[in-house]
């Protein structure tokens, strides 16, 4: 497998993996660790990317979701999220919570920059986890 064929799969992976499809970047860069197809930092740095942009892409969707107000657990999750503010984003790699977070990160107009900064922190420190076990995982294994 090329290299850009490596970046290309894993990008798409972890874009997919952020939006509200189901997917699974994680297992992609374990595999593409343990394989050694590529270096460390730009595996990472490519999963990041494309999980970051997967989760503005649910976030521009929040945005066009209509301001109507719902009911009683409305309430308790808005004032949880305003209470956090962008910062709750750094949770947004969760399964399924994380996609809704974007959601509603959207749908409360959070301003961008630190949208886009505590997105990004979440989502590059958990692909940071992920390579750093698979390495020492595979020293240990060695």
């Amino acid at each position: 497998m090329n290299e850009w064929l490596t970046y290309g799969s894993l990008f798409a992976s972890s874009f997919l993996s952020a939006t509200l499809l189901p997917g699974s970047s994680e297992v992609l860069l374990v595999a593409l660790l343990i394989a050694e197809k590529s270096s460390v930092v730009g595996l990472i740095g490519i999963a990041a990317l494309g999980n970051t942009l997967g989760g503005l892409t649910n976030i521009v969707i929040g945005r066009l979701l209509p301001q109507k107000q719902q009911g009683r657990w409305h309430a308790t999750a808005m004032t949880w999220l305003h209470r956090l503010g962008p910062a709750a984003l750094l949770f947004s790699w969760l399964p399924v919570i994380g996609d809704l977070l974007c959601v509603i990160a959207g749908w409360l107009r959070f301003s961008w920059f630190p949208v886009v900064l505590y997105l990004a922190i979440g989502k590059t420190l958990r692909y940071i986890v992920v390579a750093t076990a698979t390495l020492q995982g595979m020293e240990w294994w060695h």
